[in-house]
């Protein structure tokens, strides 16, 4: 039995905007697509880029959503800075994009998928003060202390 799909509102901003959707029946993430003025583009370079999405969304307390980079981007050299939208902002999407490596300047047009939106369900969390941790094997050594591979 399945359970029914978690409904998050968006509204656009822009008449242009397209809304998020699956490029495939079992993919993890919604894409985002850029809505740029006047069907424009937009250069991007190593430096951090903030691209419009032209919407803003509402999603039920108890959830996030990520923003991800697109894997068919990634491989070419650009990249999207993993973001974390909270349940209560309502302001634009935007997605902050920037390119590495020798890929040098890439282009992003009006009405390209650009990043993915992923929707996750929050645990309920609380912060609480210790003296002491308890012990494990690992301990504090981090940053790969359990193996490169």
């Amino acid at each position: 039995m399945s359970t029914p799909p978690i409904v998050i509102h968006f509204r656009r901003l822009h008449p242009d905007a397209a809304l998020p959707r699956r490029a495939s029946e079992h993919a993890s993430g919604l894409d985002l697509v850029a809505c740029l003025p006047q069907d424009g583009s937009l250069t991007l370079g190593p430096d951090p880029v903030l691209v419009p999405t032209g919407l803003a969304m509402e999603m039920p307390a108890g959830y996030d959503a990520e923003v991800r980079p697109r894997s068919g981007l990634a491989r070419r050299g650009v990249l999207v800075a993993h973001g974390t939208i909270d349940a209560d902002y309502r302001g634009e999407l935007l997605v902050t994009m920037y390119t590495i490596g020798s890929t040098g300047n890439f282009t992003i047009h009006h009405g390209d998928r650009i990043a993915q939106l992923v929707i996750s369900r929050l645990a309920d969390v609380e912060a609480h003060e210790k003296e002491e941790l308890s012990d494990t094997v690992r301990g504090a050594r981090g940053h790969g202390s359990t193996g490169m591979r």
